[in-house]
């Protein structure tokens, strides 16, 4: 397992970067879910799936896994799969607010195009 601690952006391109507003919604999601985020964290991956082929997943998992690389960023353990490094390394996650659109996004300098809803990607 690889782990990188920051606090905030950084200049490897193989990290996720976190944004605080970010990292405060996850956390109070996590804690809401009753788990403790000294060791669960966000998983971000790639998944087959959507109209321009890959697709981003999220989802609280209670600790890594042995192979996952560990970012920490603002307080928030955020685990990212091998296969999906591929895909995420340098991209910068984060949460806007707001009557449309809420919610994280994930905005990947790896991209060369994406659906018109911006739910899935081509590398």
């Amino acid at each position: 397992m690889s782990t990188e601690t920051a606090d905030g952006g950084g200049d490897d391109d193989t990290a996720v970067t976190v944004t605080q507003d970010a990292a405060a919604e996850a956390i109070r999601l996590i804690e809401s879910e009753g788990l403790d985020t000294d060791e669960a964290g966000l998983r971000l991956f790639v998944q087959q799936g959507g109209c321009a082929g890959l697709s981003y997943g999220m989802r609280f998992d209670h600790e890594p896994e042995p192979d996952d690389a560990v970012v920490e960023q603002h307080g928030l353990r955020v685990f990212v799969d091998p296969a999906s490094q591929n895909y995420v390394g340098g991209s910068t996650l984060r949460y806007e607010g707001g009557l449309q659109g809420a919610g994280f996004h994930v905005e990947n300098p790896n991209v060369v195009s994406e659906c018109g809803c911006g739910e899935s990607f081509r590398t």
